[in-house]
């Protein structure tokens, strides 16, 4: 059996959780993954929604930062549009090579939070690596195939989590704060 960490936050999507939450949580540094987190896997270029919201962090002093498990060319492409940094075959849900990132970039693990779309892949890594986390649903129907294997055995996890009021909306948060 699968170990599935619970996240520390939920949201649909990376687009509807306001700045003002990460700004209270003191989040400096947004990780994120890219496939059916920021956009879709057959994506080469960031889409307007994409630049828009890599843009409004920028502006408000929270750097983002791309980490996939994906390969280097693509994801050196897609972050090199946006201006931002990125750890491509990063190795998810290890959370080694992400912990050696950070560590060479003078990254505090308090000051960041990590939002990906998979329980098995990006929570787990991010729990790994000490930091904060969020699950979103996938943005986009379409899915690589070993993605589609992993979300057919998570399903039934996010489900009971949901059940079970684990799976805590970010708005919850926020107006806890």
């Amino acid at each position: 059996m699968c170990y599935y960490p619970i996240p520390f936050a939920y949201a649909k999507n990376i687009f509807e959780i306001e700045l003002n939450f990460y700004k209270k949580l003191g989040i400096k540094y947004l990780l994120m993954d890219l496939d059916n987190t920021l956009d879709s896997y057959l994506a080469e270029e960031p889409t307007e929604r994409a630049i828009i919201f890599i843009s409004k962090l920028k502006e408000n002093g929270i750097t983002p930062i791309i980490i996939s498990n994906n390969k280097g060319p693509r994801v050196k492409k897609y972050s090199e549009c946006l201006g931002i940094n990125y750890l491509p075959k990063s190795g998810k849900p290890f959370s080694s090579k992400i912990k050696k990132y950070m560590k060479e970039n003078g990254i505090n693990p308090n000051e960041t939070i990590m939002v990906g779309d998979q329980l098995a892949t990006d929570i787990k890594a991010a729990k790994g690596a000490g930091i904060k986390n969020i699950l979103v649903d996938k943005i986009v129907e379409e899915d690589q195939k070993v993605t589609k294997f992993n979300r057919f055995f998570e399903k039934p996890f996010r489900k009971r989590m949901a059940k079970k009021n684990r799976l805590i909306d970010w708005r919850t948060i926020y107006g806890e704060m």
